[in-house]
């Protein structure tokens, strides 16, 4: 099969939890485990951590749009209107950055909750196995949902009535 195939069909298919979905769940699990261990830390480690989860977002989702334009993939109509994950991904940077409560609001609602589905439901066909899309999908999403559980249990960030409402 050709990788645009492969891409397409991706694109095209869900199933809910497969063993590659479960295993990345399973490790985003671990690692937010790990990083609740940091909530009594300095404030220097905490902005390390911060820091560091807002270059792996954007450091993944450069590499994406590289990829894709190496690829023959990248145009404006698909590429440029951002994704709510896309779109997510930039602003959970800044979020971390700053510590900007009302992008942790977006990122609760709409961050967290797109990028569970997506981690949860999307089928990544194995003949991408060893190419960059195929860990993408999951380098990607699953970072969005740690710098959202990062900045609820250790930053002490919590959604409101209100969040919900200005999500």
């Amino acid at each position: 099969e050709k990788e645009s195939d492969c891409v397409n069909k991706m694109n095209a298919d869900l199933q809910f939890l497969n063993l590659p979905n479960f295993l990345v769940a399973l490790g985003l699990f671990g690692i937010s485990r790990w990083l609740v261990s940091f909530k009594y830390a300095d404030e220097e480690t905490k902005r390390f951590i911060r820091t560091a989860l807002a270059i792996g977002l954007w450091l993944d989702e450069i590499i994406w749009h590289y990829w894709n334009y190496k690829q023959g993939y990248w145009t404006i109509q698909t590429m440029l209107p951002l994704h709510v994950c896309s779109l997510m991904i930039w602003l959970a940077g800044f979020m971390l950055i700053f510590e900007n409560y009302r992008i942790y609001e977006f990122g609760y609602f709409l961050g967290l909750g797109g990028a569970t589905q997506v981690l949860l439901t999307s089928y990544v066909p194995m003949e991408l196995f060893a190419q960059y899309r195929y860990f993408q999908i999951f380098i990607s999403h699953g970072l969005l949902i740690v710098a959202v559980i990062y900045m609820t249990t250790v930053e002490g960030f919590r959604p409101t009535w209100g969040s919900f409402f200005r999500a």
